[in-house]
């Protein structure tokens, strides 16, 4: 019997029917596990743990079948607590399955300790920007006889002198001692 009879017979017919059938038969019960196993439209809520300590925010997720990750690092927010949650992923009131890993972000304890730069012989005029863009805050002007009219002449804070490198908490007032212009008297 040659290939083309074959591929025109009945015995070929009736197995491609059987192999039709079994492929058919075999993806209904592969959808219906599916449906089954991945707990098809059975969803959990995710609760809105912004501003709740960890250990809150531990029982809220557990009660809700959800684990939790801690994200690495954030900037100190004035607004919420310490250690407190200021963002989560996926956000409140989205719809997860069940035991979906929800990311925490979580408030520090504090502003992030920046290094006072040297400002010394600077312009008070220079100063100020830089002082701002490190996230410093200008405090008190104080005015000291010296040659060099609103020339930088130290930084002091809570009225101790500030060596360059000095760390302080970002927010920290920084008083700055300023020349007036004027020849120190001997």
């Amino acid at each position: 019997m040659s290939f083309v009879k074959f591929l025109t017979s009945k015995v070929f017919f009736k197995q491609l029917l059987l192999a039709v059938v079994a492929i058919i038969v075999l993806c209904f019960f592969v959808f219906k596990w599916l449906k089954w196993d991945t707990n098809h439209n059975e969803f959990e809520t995710v609760p809105n743990l912004k501003g709740k300590t960890l250990d809150v925010a531990k029982v809220e997720l557990k009660d809700n079948n959800l684990e939790f990750k801690l994200q690495d690092s954030a900037n100190y927010n004035p607004k919420y607590p310490k250690f407190s949650v200021i963002d989560q992923d996926p956000s409140a009131g989205a719809k997860v399955k069940e035991n979906r890993k929800i990311y925490l972000t979580l408030n520090p304890s504090g502003y992030r300790k920046v290094a006072v730069p040297d400002l010394r012989q600077q312009t008070l005029r220079n100063a100020r920007p830089v002082l701002k863009a490190l996230g410093f805050e200008v405090g008190k002007i104080t005015y000291r006889d010296n040659i060099g009219k609103d020339m930088v002449l130290g930084l002091r804070y809570n009225n101790n002198n500030l060596t360059p490198g000095t760390k302080l908490g970002k927010t920290s007032k920084i008083d700055l001692v300023v020349g007036n212009g004027k020849r120190p008297s001997n």
